[in-house]
């Protein structure tokens, strides 16, 4: 079982996004966290282009076998092909294979360990390839609420029965990403490419999730923070 929290240098929305604080500690350090109260994982490593970032990281307890290519570290680079490098640097550098990985993105500070495992459990109990959580997404958001203006300015819906809609819980149930856990077994990440794939089970996340890409995002997880029990 390996545990990977990716951490790019570059950042255009918060500059070194990975070692802003929210509390008292790194977004980095809270990755690491999670992933050392996961009894199960076996090694977790920090994937990274830079070096402060690796130190931090074998601060907070994650090993840093290696330092990720630049060309792993673009805007373009995909997370498939950061998680299988990371993947391929940890057997090499470990010597052993790895049955399962999470992924622990460091923007996402206050996932509890427990949904982690619960998404593990998801993927392993229901024989599925992947495992991935998600967020209900709110009835303002859903495509047939969505808007589009024409090239005279005018606003159009979207959907083509968005008019219809006028109570919100008659729209269909939506959800996103929001970046808690991704789970996959070796064969859909190393083998197929994928992450989510055609197997791939949800695990609801009820609540608000800080999904970190700016800096309103960052007050935003200051404020649960203060009004959660985490220390």
């Amino acid at each position: 079982m390996l545990a990977v929290v990716p951490a790019r240098a570059g950042s255009k929305g918060i500059p070194r996004k990975n070692l802003r604080k929210v509390g008292s500690r790194s977004l980095i350090a809270w990755a690491a966290n999670t992933a050392s109260e996961l009894s199960w994982v076996d090694n977790a490593v920090i994937s990274t282009d830079d070096p402060e970032m690796a130190e931090e990281g074998t601060r907070c307890g994650l090993a840093a076998p290696f330092l990720r290519p630049a060309e792993l570290a673009s805007d373009v680079a995909s997370s498939v092909d950061v998680w299988q490098h990371a993947w391929r640097e940890c057997e090499n550098h470990f010597g052993r294979q790895f049955d399962i990985s999470v992924l622990l993105q460091p923007t996402t500070p206050l996932r509890k360990s427990s949904d982690v495992e619960r998404t593990v459990n998801a993927m392993i109990s229901g024989g599925h390839s992947a495992a991935a959580t998600v967020s209900r997404l709110p009835g303002h958001y859903a495509p047939e609420k969505s808007l589009t203006i024409d090239g005279q300015g005018i606003l159009r819906f979207l959907h083509e029965r968005g008019g219809s809609y006028s109570v919100r819980q008659s729209l269909p149930k939506y959800y996103h990403r929001n970046g808690v856990c991704y789970a996959v077994a070796r064969k859909t990440l190393m083998e197929r490419g994928h992450i989510l794939g055609d197997d791939c089970v949800a695990v609801e996340i009820a609540g608000y999730t800080a999904n970190i890409d700016d800096l309103i995002d960052m007050e935003f997880a200051e404020y649960l923070l203060l009004r959660s029990d985490w220390k």
